[in-house]
Formats: C-alpha cells, sequence, structure tokens
C-alpha cells in the first residue's frame, strides 16, 4: 500500500477525533474506568486489527491504553492505518 503524503494523512486526520500523527505514526490513548475496561477495549481492538490483517502497537498502562498505527512495510502512514482508527473509534 502506498505511504501517504503528508498532506493526505493531515486532511485524513480531521475526520478522526483524538488521534494525532507523531511522525510516521498516527496515536491515540484513551481513559477507561478500571483496568478490566481498558482490557476488553485491547480485545475489542484485537479483534478488528484481526481481521483487517493490520496490528496496532497496544500500551496498557492501568486504565489508559494507547495505541499506535503505522504501516511498517510501506514506511509510514497509509489508508489502512486511518482506516482502522475510524472502525476502532465506531
Amino acid at each position: 500500500m502506498a505511504r501517504l503524503s503528508d498532506q493526505d494523512a493531515r486532511t485524513r486526520l480531521a475526520a478522526l477525533t483524538g488521534w494525532e500523527i507523531d511522525g510516521d505514526r498516527l496515536r491515540k490513548r484513551y481513559a477507561f474506568d478500571s483496568f478490566a475496561s481498558a482490557v476488553a477495549f485491547v480485545n475489542r481492538v484485537a479483534g478488528l486489527a484481526e481481521a483487517a490483517d493490520h496490528h496496532p502497537d497496544i500500551l496498557i498502562e492501568y486504565r489508559h491504553v494507547t495505541l499506535t498505527l503505522t504501516t511498517h512495510d510501506s514506511g509510514g502512514l497509509t489508508a489502512r492505518d486511518f482506516s482502522l482508527a475510524a472502525r476502532i473509534d465506531a
């Protein structure tokens, strides 16, 4: 998949809520009421990631989860990253 230009990535970012571009990565931090809720969210994301065959880096910090997306094969952000981000937040 083709890497997006910086302008294309910023245009796609405008359609997402709470996500940010950090270099060649798309990142969002989520807060939950409990550790169990955070883990349940991660399990839901895992299912979406498996279905898309596109897997985010996941950091769990007690009640917070940070997701980081990038397309390693393309060396940066692609449409796959923004598509998965939108599905995660749907």
